[in-house]
């Protein structure tokens, strides 16, 4: 499809039919994508990450141990996504608050539990290990999402359950969000919906890749 094909305030129902097809079929290739770098090249691309977003977090002040250090919402790694578990221990060791996120409830907006190297994860949705019920809930400060695709205006392609951006939607106040990607996987566009919301940072291999300017 042509970028100028879509009207991003629109609802035509056949455009929208069109959209989630385009998508279907990039989440698809992207993930393919991923598992071409195998688990070598997957390790490589992690630790890249990795150290970038150590830099771009130290420009923030996580990690100094001078004043408040800000809760960080990271992921759990899945299909192949960057693995950026030793840098979360680190962070935790530095000071940093460190939480990942749950589906507490199907199709309703994420809550982030504290959680440190030493937890004992339970299975939570599609069995993605998580912190346990009764850990604390936490609101973050910064939020890292692992992207499929993502764009020169930081909107990011996921897999489609559309759990960040109802969480975004109702954080108040919102966090810094860093998405998580690999620098082959960007996109012109990702023909974004009313739903969408566009992340702050995109970071790949390469460093930041893309930056929100309007916020």
């Amino acid at each position: 499809m042509a970028p100028t094909y879509f009207d991003p305030l629109a609802t035509d129902p056949g455009q929208a039919r069109d959209v989630a097809r385009w998508r279907r079929a990039e989440r698809t290739r992207l993930s393919g994508l991923r598992d071409g770098l195998g688990q070598t090249g997957r390790a490589l691309v992690s630790d890249q990450i990795g150290a970038h977003l150590g830099a771009v977090l130290a420009e923030r002040g996580a990690g100094r141990g001078a004043g408040r250090q800000p809760v960080l919402s990271g992921y759990w790694p899945i299909k192949g996504e960057p693995d950026l578990r030793p840098i979360l221990a680190a962070l935790h060791r530095s000071g940093v608050t460190i939480a990942l996120p749950v589906v507490e409830t199907r199709a309703a907006p994420l809550v982030f539990r504290r959680w440190t190297p030493e937890t004992k994860m339970v299975r939570g949705d599609w069995n993605i290990p998580v912190p346990p019920p009764d850990f604390d809930v936490l609101t973050p400060d910064i939020s890292l999402a692992p992207c499929l695709g993502w764009t020169d205006d930081c909107f990011r392609l996921g897999w489609g359950g559309g759990y960040f951006d109802r969480t975004l939607a109702i954080l108040a106040p919102r966090p810094l969000t860093i998405g998580i990607a690999l620098a082959m996987a960007h996109l012109p566009t990702i023909y974004p919906q009313p739903h969408d919301i566009p992340l702050d940072l995109i970071l790949t291999e390469d460093g930041v890749a893309a930056t929100r300017t309007d916020r």
